[in-house]
């Protein structure tokens, strides 16, 4: 053996001894009348353009060395690619004109539906403003008269500016809705 098929070895051994691979190829073999089973191992190399729109230019393809790439470093090398997509899509929020798109992949979480509105200007206002209602949703819970100032605050578009516009002079005034959502 040489040592080039000897560290291969070792190290589909290693795989083998710590996350048994899925693919399995063995076949039997007949020598001097013994049969025995022989697994093939099954590697796959992969040349891809996966950066996408890349804001650096890759070096050239000779240069170009393969990666292991596994569960345990998958965020690792997409964070060195860097993966990345720059687009227009109808503005459906508005109505109005295109909204521009460009993102940049690190992790596979990126990937998440929360994510890419974080990345997009229009859908991260729409995710915070969702996020504030589910906390307002969670500290009017056993409130007594927050459902009423509320409906009130909605109902009334000249009080619900002025929340928007001073939210916290509001609170600190105490006007004469804020005696409404204290707990009695």
């Amino acid at each position: 053996m040489t040592d080039r098929t000897k560290a291969a070895g070792s190290g589909q051994k290693f795989i083998a001894r710590n996350r048994a691979p899925r693919v399995q190829i063995e076949y039997d073999v007949e020598t001097y009348g013994a049969e025995r089973k022989v697994q093939l191992p099954f590697v796959m190399g992969v040349i891809s353009d996966l950066a996408g729109k890349r804001a650096e230019p890759l070096p050239d393809l000779p240069e170009r060395k393969f990666l292991e790439i596994d569960v345990d470093n998958f965020d690792e090398r997409m964070k060195s690619v860097a993966p990345r997509v720059a687009f227009q899509v109808p503005n459906t929020l508005t109505g109005e004109g295109m909204l521009n798109v460009d993102m940049t992949f690190e992790q596979i979480d990126d990937f998440s539906p929360a994510a890419i509105a974080r990345n997009v200007d229009a859908l991260r206002r729409l995710l915070e403003a969702r996020t504030e209602l589910s906390n307002l949703l969670s500290y009017m819970d056993g409130k007594h008269g927050a459902e009423q100032l509320i409906e009130r605050a909605i109902n009334d578009p000249d009080l619900l500016k002025t929340l928007v516009r001073e939210p916290h002079a509001s609170a600190q005034s105490g006007d004469a809705t804020q005696p409404e959502a204290r707990d009695e």
